[in-house]
């Protein structure tokens, strides 16, 4: 099961992360880096990394969204990279050996799986020793002061104190939102060490699209650039829309 919002996608600030994870897992003298998208969906993250030389396996259940991922791999000439898991992200031990994969996605994921820490455990199996697991998530602290701010404060204020960080009569998706301390103990938990938390969307959920032209293209370059500098630092880190983390597990 997947969540198909934001927090599935991210930003260039979760890529760069990303790209780096695998310029580790080269330098380790890994020619292929093995990814396995967990929730992959369209293949938003699997075509491009098997565009830039990895072995991808996706897991997930939705038979349209495999289909758009196969035709997206086909029009980029990589299907022969990536491998298609039909199941659920329960049975991911079933479907990829242990410690087999050098990077690990679970991106809009955790939120919508019915026991995150047995899904993390997973994910911490499926890793190499020195490889990552990489969360994307939805923040519970950016809904609340998005609420907070439209002047629902008494459902703002909910969303903090829900243990869950959700609200049953929203109609919402997903079953739980994170905060920042509570994403890194649920990391830490399934034995992978956290090495880095950063915010992914503090501001640009909320401007809008830039316009066209050269005015457009200065604006959206200075808007990565604070998004860049904001997602390290808290507390703009810990009020962006969603939350990544790298976690390693111990080589």
């Amino acid at each position: 099961m997947r969540t198909d919002i934001a927090a599935a996608r991210g930003s260039g600030l979760v890529r760069r992360a990303l790209e780096a994870e695998l310029s580790r897992a080269r330098a380790r003298g890994v020619t292929e880096p093995r990814v396995v998208d967990v929730g992959g969906g369209t293949g938003g993250w699997a075509v491009p990394f098997a565009s830039a030389g990895c072995s991808v396996t996706v897991v997930e259940p939705n038979p349209n969204a495999l289909a758009t991922l196969q035709r997206r791999a086909a029009e980029m000439g990589v299907s022969n990279r990536i491998t298609v898991v039909a199941d659920d992200s329960d049975a991911l031990g079933r479907h990829v050996p242990a410690g087999s994969a050098d990077l690990v996605l679970a991106h809009g994921l955790l939120e919508v799986v019915d026991d995150p820490a047995v899904v993390l455990a997973a994910l911490a199996a499926a890793v190499t020793p020195g490889g990552a697991v990489s969360v994307l998530v939805a923040n519970r602290h950016a809904a609340a002061l998005q609420r907070a701010l439209s002047g629902r404060l008494a459902e703002a204020k909910r969303l903090l104190t829900e243990a869950d960080g959700v609200l049953p009569e929203d109609g919402d998706s997903l079953l739980r939102r994170f905060g920042t301390e509570g994403l890194r103990e649920q990391l830490s938990a399934a034995g992978l060490e956290v090495t880095l938390i950063q915010g992914d969307g503090v501001v640009a959920d909320s401007v809008g699209p830039v316009p066209d032209g050269a005015e457009g293209a200065e604006g959206a370059d200075d808007l990565a650039e604070f998004e860049a500098a904001a997602g390290t630092l808290s507390p703009l880190r810990d009020i962006a829309a969603r939350l990544h983390a790298v976690a390693h597990r111990p080589s």
